[in-house]
Parts: C-alpha cells; sequence; structure tokens
C-alpha cells in the first residue's frame, strides 16, 4: 500500500501547471502555486516553534483555502482537526481547546464569534480568507509570522519549484488528524485517524474508481466530515482531479448549474440529495395515466427509461462514470426505480471510525438493498450465530479503523470488543457473497411488546415511500409505533388538496403504510412535523431529538 503523500507528491511535481484547486466561480490554485503555499505555512509553523504532533485546527466553510490549509498542517506533521463550521461557536470554541491546538485556521467572520479566552492553548488564529493574521497570544508568534515571507525568500532564491517538494511518508501509523464526531461541549469524541488509514481509503478510490488529471470534481460535501474529506478531496486530488469546492450547501440550481459546466467524471453525495431529484424531476411524469401505462409494456418501457437515463445523467454533466452514495440507506421504492433506468449507482457503507469506507462495491456489481462487500485491508463480521440470516451487530477490523478516541479512553474501550474489533451499532447480515445489508442501528432499534425486534428505518423507507412524505422517523411511544413526517405541502398545494383533503391524505398514508407492514410494526398514528427534520453535516436525521 503506498502513501498517499507519495502519490500527492508526485502529482504535484509531475502537473505543475495544471489547476488543482478551485472555488466554483472563483480563485483558484495550480498544483505548483498549492504546494508554494503549503511550503511558505510549513517555513511558517516552523519558525513559530510548532512541532511534528503539535495540533492545528481547521474551522471554516469548504474552498481551496481551506484545502491548502489542511494540507500545510497534514504534510508538516501536525495533527490536523478539522471543525465543522456549522458547529454552534461555544462547540467550537470546546473542541478547539479539547484537542489542544497551538494554532486555528478559521473564516474571518467566524471568529468574531469565537472566545480565545475559551481556548487558553491557542498561540495563533489565521483567517482562511486571505491567510492573514486574526489572533496571537505572545509577541514572538506575531514575530514569526512578519518574518516568514522573509526566511521563505532566503531559502528559495530562484523560486520554489517542483524538485523543493518534499513530503513525508514512513509515519503510517502515527495520528494524521483528529475527527469530531459531536458538535456538543460535554465528552466530545475526537476520532484519532491515522495515515495508513488515509492512505488505505485512497489506494482504495485509486484502484476502483480511477481517476485521471485534468478531470473535475465537485466537492459539495463537508470536507471536515471524512467522507467529503477523502473521497471529495484526498483521493482525487492524489488522482491529479481539479478539485471545485462550491462552498456552500447548494441549492438544486446551483448544483446542476455546476455539474452541467464542470462535467465531473464521479459524483459524490447522500441519499437525500437523488431522492429529491427522483421526486421531484423524474416521479411527476411516472405518475401521469398514459406513462403508468406506458412503462408497463415491454420494449416500449426500455426506450422512456433510456431517455431518463439520459435526462439524469446529463443534468450531472454527462460525463458521470459512477454516482456514489452513502451516509444513510437509499429509499428502496428510489433505487429499484434507478436499476430501471440502469443508472450507474452504488451505495457504501463507513463511518468516521473508519476513514470512511467499510463497504463498497463497483454500480455493476451493486446488489440492490446492500451497501457493498468489505473493502480491502480490512474484515467485517456479524456478531450474530447466523450471519446470513439472524441480524447482529456490524463489527470490523484492520487497517482503516481508527486508533481511538483522543482523549477519551472510556469511549475507546467501550467501541471495541474484547478480542479488537470496532463496535460499528450498526445491525445488518451478510449473505453468502459478502454483500452487507444494513437493518438499522443498535441503539435504534425498537424491542416490541411480544419480543419483535422493530428497526425504525424499515419503517420509515415504506412511509418516505408514500406520496407527499417528504422524510419520516418512527419512534416508540408507550409501546405504540408513532410516524413523524414532514410533508410535501407545496405538492398538496399545487395538487389543491384543502384541509379536508389534507386530513383524508394522512388516513390514506397511514393505512397504505400498514397494509404493506408486517403485524407487529404497524403504526398507531402519525403526527405531522411543521419544520425539516434537523439534519447531521452527512444528511442524516438526529433521531434523538425527537424520542
Amino acid at each position: 500500500m503506498r502513501h498517499y503523500l507519495s502519490r500527492l507528491e508526485d502529482i504535484v511535481k509531475a502537473h505543475w501547471s495544471e489547476r488543482a484547486l478551485s472555488n466554483f466561480k472563483g480563485e483558484s490554485f495550480t498544483f505548483g502555486e498549492m504546494a508554494e503555499q503549503i511550503e511558505r505555512f510549513h517555513i511558517l509553523f516552523e519558525t513559530a516553534g510548532i512541532s511534528k504532533g503539535d495540533k492545528i485546527s481547521v474551522c471554516a466553510k469548504n474552498s481551496a483555502r481551506w484545502a491548502i490549509c489542511f494540507l500545510a498542517a497534514n504534510t508538516y506533521g501536525a495533527i490536523t482537526v478539522p471543525i465543522l463550521a456549522d458547529f454552534h461557536p461555544e462547540s467550537v470554541n470546546s473542541l478547539t481547546d479539547h484537542s489542544e491546538s497551538r494554532l486555528l485556521f478559521t473564516d474571518t467572520d467566524l471568529w468574531k464569534k469565537l472566545d480565545p479566552e475559551k481556548m487558553p492553548l491557542l498561540e495563533c488564529a489565521v483567517s482562511v480568507n486571505d491567510f492573514s493574521l486574526l489572533f496571537y497570544r505572545n509577541a514572538g508568534m506575531k514575530k514569526a509570522f512578519d518574518e516568514a515571507p522573509e526566511v521563505f525568500a532566503s531559502r528559495y532564491p530562484d523560486g520554489f519549484s517542483p524538485d523543493d517538494v518534499d513530503y513525508p511518508t514512513g509515519n503510517d501509523r502515527e495520528i494524521a488528524l483528529i475527527n469530531y464526531t459531536s458538535g456538543t461541549t460535554s465528552a466530545p469524541k475526537g476520532v484519532m485517524i491515522r495515515y495508513d488509514s488515509l492512505s488505505s481509503n485512497v489506494e482504495f478510490g485509486i484502484e476502483k474508481m480511477p481517476c485521471y488529471p485534468g478531470e473535475n470534481i465537485v466537492s459539495m460535501l463537508p470536507m471536515a466530515h471524512m467522507y467529503g474529506m477523502v473521497f471529495e478531496f484526498l483521493y482525487p486530488l492524489c488522482g491529479g482531479v481539479t478539485i471545485n469546492f462550491l462552498g456552500k450547501t447548494p441549492t438544486p440550481a446551483l448544483l446542476l448549474g455546476a455539474m452541467a459546466e464542470l462535467k465531473p467524471y464521479l459524483v459524490i453525495t447522500v441519499p437525500l440529495v437523488m431522492e429529491k431529484i427522483f421526486r421531484s424531476s423524474v416521479q411527476p411524469v411516472l405518475k401521469k395515466p398514459a406513462m403508468r401505462v406506458l412503462v408497463r409494456i415491454p420494449l416500449l418501457n426500455r426506450i422512456i427509461f433510456k431517455k431518463i437515463h439520459d435526462k439524469l445523467m446529463n443534468a450531472f454533466g454527462g460525463q458521470v462514470r459512477c454516482l456514489i452514495m452513502g451516509g444513510a440507506a437509499l429509499n428502496p421504492e428510489v433505487e429499484a426505480w434507478f436499476k430501471k433506468f440502469r443508472l450507474p449507482f452504488t451505495v457504501g457503507y463507513g463511518m468516521t471510525e473508519g476513514a470512511p469506507l467499510f463497504g463498497y462495491a463497483p454500480w455493476t456489481e451493486f446488489v440492490p438493498h446492500s451497501c457493498g462487500k468489505k473493502v480491502d485491508r480490512i474484515d467485517v463480521r456479524i456478531d450474530s450465530a447466523d450471519p446470513q440470516n439472524i441480524v447482529g451487530e456490524i463489527q470490523v477490523k484492520g487497517v482503516n479503523v481508527m486508533e481511538g478516541y483522543y482523549r477519551n479512553p472510556e469511549a475507546t474501550a467501550a467501541a471495541f470488543t474484547e478480542d479488537g474489533w470496532l463496535r460499528t451499532g450498526d445491525l445488518g447480515v451478510i449473505d453468502r457473497d459478502g454483500n452487507i445489508f444494513i437493518r438499522g442501528r443498535s441503539k435504534n432499534m425498537i424491542l416490541s411488546s411480544n419480543g419483535q425486534n422493530i428497526y425504525p428505518e424499515e419503517v420509515e423507507s415504506v412511509l418516505n415511500s408514500r406520496q407527499y412524505v417528504s422524510e419520516s422517523v418512527v419512534v416508540d411511544r408507550d409501546s405504540k409505533l408513532v410516524g413523524l413526517v414532514y410533508l410535501d405541502t407545496e405538492k398538496m398545494e399545487r395538487d389543491g388538496l384543502d384541509e379536508e383533503g389534507r386530513a383524508a391524505c394522512l388516513k390514506e398514508i397511514m393505512a397504505s403504510a400498514n397494509r404493506e407492514l408486517p403485524a407487529y410494526s404497524r403504526l398507531s398514528r402519525i403526527e405531522v412535523r411543521d419544520e425539516p427534520f434537523e439534519k447531521t453535516p452527512k444528511m442524516s436525521i438526529r433521531r434523538f431529538l425527537y424520542k
């Protein structure tokens, strides 16, 4: 397995004048310009007395400069601490302090909301916007910042060249970064990821999802989350791809506009985005009376499905080789239609503690309802007497797995079995061919009064396939299942549903869902939510808020 920084070094040297990082409709950096900025920060760190293994936090919106700040710390040998910019300022204070970070890269506007007094170990803050100094605790740090340009000029009088690029390897078992899984201020869980875990994921991407210099990818997931960081940033960058940053959660119009212009080779997203595209653009066409008849006619339906396929693929720029979804399960109804359209999609499986990948299969081999097979360099087992038929916890062991939780030995001990396997907290089975099927989260499982295990995610997938249901959460209330639903009220209005019509619609939603569900997991009632459910950065619903 090759070190990802060795790959990056070779790419930088070979493609010095080609575009590496770009803000959509904004500034960009070639590989050479990126490398020079990285070296300037190396000199700043060295002059400021920052040592290998010291912590450097990055908390800002995705951007080309965010990427440079991360890479500067990562290639210096510091432990990088990416923090989600969406976290509450108090959480950013707390996590910066908990990680013992000496330096913080952050947005100028966000810095105004932070409190240096709550980060007593922080010595310096630098703006991601323009690399200016925002804060320093002592004159020595300010002096180092001021003198760094002069040191760079004296060290490289003829300019910084490809021959000057030298990124560290041989540090595979050392900690590369700490990624926090929670934005709460109490007992934060900082996942310690080693260099070899990142290398393993990057290697898997290069081998299984080949990419080539000159190609584009659109970065829309937060890079402070492992899914976005590795598969929309590190792996494609190590393949010579140009990373294009949208900067914030895009509107559908912005996203599709960027796709059309940039023509990415790969789209990495969460199921919710693809489900929204299906329900807004495709499903209304399929529900037309004439279309319902036509899609049942052999041969003719193939022509229709081909046209839908082409329309969707062109919407993503026309050069996408694969659509990869992760972070949550894909709605079975939507998945079935995507299969009929022959969309090149697949659903992967992972978590922050796996840096992040555990399961994947190419779209040509993807089995419906699964999340792929175990990836290279890890093993997966089901804690069950019959792993193919009896649901048990999915447990993982191998290179991708984290070192533990930073400054949290209790949580680290609880995360592993006595024989060293990571407890994922996910429940599932593995078929005879090695395909992984997730049934739900162990902490979400509901035990019915007659001893049946109920996985709310399975009930929710049925609810979400009902007309007008945008999303749902199923909860246990006094030993009865209740479906919390957020409705597509705009569509209801377009369809002319008045108050009486909406009430009748709700009754039909519950009745039709219950007809499809086994007796032990049927709903006792439905409650309508006025607002969308609160989400995590990877668009999973924060279930604990709705218990």
